[in-house]
């Protein structure tokens, strides 16, 4: 007996050290692995091969810089460009992007050099309607209907074609933007139409002074005298002829307008996702241009107050009534489609815009009525605005991208942002400083909401494929076994 106890003590004693091998290594791989190097994948004999790399990179980083410069997120616009290179057979393509240059480059093996090419990212106006041309062929090229020089040309017929429609209707729709815009904030409709002339002036100067080459800094600047100069003036000089105007609202709706382009929702979709550099790149941007449009205000009011203004009472944006309910959605899904009209937008682009703004102005009216704050408010609006934006994207109606981008516009903070500028410059720094750093808050609550629900939506999406792949793959082993039962 007491030597099987003895037996029994050591076998347990020799698996002790096993059991707690198993309890404290790792048996999964690692996350993270290091790519091996493996043998050439192609020679230099293979000269088809050759040339046909060169031909898909150049195509594919053309294609990554129209969407980096569209506003397009880094991460997104990788997994486009990687997309299209295997798509033509290209293995082993690896994509570097950051906010001004694509690299691209395949490797061949350890003693064939890397086949690479590089693509500067052009700044130039958004045009909605060329990135929905885009979106297509890309759809085209993924499903393999298009050969890599056919969709050398067709991206080239797209770059080159002239707008859908003429400047002058890109310009009505930025009046109809402020005049939406202003409308939203609770304007009268004097106020409404003082913002739409505005900005459509905004819209011709600024398009003039492009053509001379002036940098896109001084033109914000411009552009913030222009949204403050009128409403300003007509406030100071209209008690002389009976008329009594409040130019808060007038100038917030023109300060919309202004920032409603920049990339805010690429920004903030950059840090989310992982792409740290171009994410610094673009806020800092966004940041420059803010910053020039406030200068343009500042000029103004400081000139006005120096030559005998009357004083302006600006405060900050009061929680909207539930009773305005129908009115702010109309004036939201206006303000998205106008703007997206604005950027040249297809009429089903439009539309959708349309739904992504009175989605995310129902959602922001709602959460508002329930006691949240601007911030938090405005992040659970921007949630359905990219979920709709990925629904429109499935019946092909429009890139997720332009309902992101025009469905934030009705919820952008202009008027916080103008409460901020005013207080700082009468030497209220605390409460100016605080809320501009709000309207920042809101900005990004807004990019990082469209995000989460862009995610969301694809994350429902691929379970849904997985499910029906499943059902049909169970359909297909039933009748397998009912055939061979026969």
């Amino acid at each position: 007996m007491e030597s099987t106890r003895a037996h029994t003590g050591q076998a347990s004693r020799a698996r002790q050290p096993g059991i707690l091998t198993r309890i404290v290594r790792e048996t999964d791989p690692p996350t993270d692995t290091m790519q091996r190097i493996t043998a050439p994948l192609r020679t230099n004999a293979d000269e088809a091969y050759n040339i046909r790399v060169g031909e898909v990179l150049d195509l594919a980083g053309n294609i990554g810089a129209l969407l980096m410069a569209s506003g397009m997120p880094a991460t997104a616009t990788m997994d486009q460009v990687t997309a299209i290179a295997a798509a033509y057979g290209i293995e082993r393509c690896e994509v570097d992007v950051i906010s001004t240059t694509i690299h691209v480059a395949a490797y061949r093996g350890p003693s064939v050099p890397a086949a690479s090419t590089l693509h500067v990212v052009q700044s130039r106006s958004i045009d909605f309607s060329r990135l929905a041309a885009v979106d297509r062929l890309i759809a085209r090229i993924r499903a393999g209907d298009v050969s890599s020089s056919d969709a050398r040309n067709e991206l080239d017929a797209i770059v080159t074609a002239p707008h859908p429609y003429k400047r002058w209707i890109a310009t009505l729709a930025w009046g109809a933007l402020a005049f939406a815009t202003a409308g939203t904030l609770g304007a009268t409709w004097l106020a409404c139409l003082v913002s739409a002339l505005s900005a459509m002036t905004i819209d011709r100067v600024n398009r003039r002074l492009n053509r001379h080459g002036l940098p896109f800094f001084f033109q914000y600047v411009v552009g913030g005298a222009i949204a403050t100069a009128p409403p300003l003036l007509l406030y100071w000089f209209g008690p002389k002829m009976g008329l009594y105007f409040e130019p808060t609202v007038a100038i917030a709706a023109g300060l919309v307008v202004l920032l409603a382009g920049l990339s805010l929702v690429g920004s903030v979709g950059d840090v989310i996702t992982g792409a740290p550099v171009t994410a610094a790149g673009r806020f800092f941007e966004l940041v420059m241009m803010t910053g020039a449009t406030i200068a343009g205000v500042a000029v103004v009011l400081h000139l006005a107050n120096r030559y005998g203004a009357p004083w302006i009472d600006i405060s900050a944006s009061a929680p909207p009534a539930l009773a305005e309910f129908p009115a702010r959605v109309a004036f939201g899904a206006a303000s998205a489609a106008a703007y997206a009209l604005a950027c040249y937008a297809e009429r089903s682009a439009a539309v959708a815009a349309a739904f992504g703004g009175a989605a995310g102005t129902i959602a922001f009216l709602v959460a508002q009525g329930a006691g949240l704050g601007v911030v938090v408010a405005s992040f659970i609006a921007a949630v359905p605005i990219g979920l709709v934006g990925r629904l429109m994207e499935r019946r092909n109606l429009a890139p997720p991208l332009v309902v992101s981008i025009a469905g934030i516009v009705p919820l952008l903070p202009g008027l916080a942002l103008l409460h901020g500028v005013y207080a700082i410059l009468n030497e209220q720094s605390a409460i100016g400083f605080a809320a501009v750093l709000g309207a920042f808050a809101v900005g990004t609550a807004l990019a990082a909401g469209v995000t989460l629900g862009e995610w969301s939506s694809w994350k429902v999406r691929r379970r849904r494929l997985r499910a029906r792949r499943g059902s049909r793959g169970t359909r297909l082993a039933r009748r397998g076994a009912l055939s061979s039962a026969d």
